[in-house]
């Protein structure tokens, strides 16, 4: 399976997208563990921060003016978050940029990490750190759909439960594109699910 990961990333052109105007920039880390059933490593945003708190997220943040390029924001931010040191992280490649509802253009970069890793949550940015099977995703397990208007179209984005977490908005948007690239699972957000209801008419 981990083969499967590394070769598929390696090969995607991911989606880029040129916003209009210079945008603060972004980058996220998605941490995969290194076995047979690899799991995607996530956290719990301390529910005092200004922004996104309380949310599940991957790690990382805004780049830094010292920061070489984006994937070294993701390394970096990872570091201070959870602790995860950047030099036993395989960094295999970048899934599509999103412009976040807070106008931030944030960039994805896969990674993987030994599955023996002993997070270190940074308390004032962290709440818990987990990790969730990465083919729990793969059946689509929804508990809702969210609708947003997003690069002038609607989305239909999953919300996922595992356990007390909830895994919604943009997480769930870079896990959905994941799968679908290694798994070959079909997740439609560009359309309406069956299940979807619509509360507004």
């Amino acid at each position: 399976m981990l083969d499967r990961i590394l070769q598929r990333v390696r090969d995607y052109s991911p989606h880029l997208l040129e916003p209009e105007g210079p945008l603060p920039e972004a980058a996220v880390l998605m941490p995969i563990t290194r076995g047979e059933s690899p799991e995607l490593v996530l956290t719990l945003r301390a529910s005092g921060l200004s922004t996104h708190g309380g949310e599940v997220a991957f790690p990382g943040g805004r780049r830094d003016p010292e920061d070489d390029d984006l994937m070294q924001t993701a390394l970096r931010e990872a570091e201070e978050e959870v602790g995860l040191a950047p030099g036993i992280v395989e960094v295999v490649g970048p899934l599509s940029s999103l412009i976040s509802l807070h106008g931030i253009y944030v960039t994805p970069y896969v990674g993987i990490v030994p599955d023996y890793v002993e997070y270190r949550a940074n308390d004032a940015e962290i709440a818990s750190v987990f990790s969730v099977p990465l083919e729990f995703f793969c059946q689509d397990p929804r508990e809702v759909t969210h609708r947003i208007d997003y690069q002038g179209g609607a989305w239909y984005i999953p919300s996922y439960r595992y356990g007390e977490y909830q895994i919604w908005g943009l997480t769930a948007i870079m896990i959905v594109e994941l799968v679908n690239l290694v798994y070959d699972a079909g997740i439609e957000m560009r359309r309406a699910p069956a299940s979807y209801i619509d509360l507004t008419r």
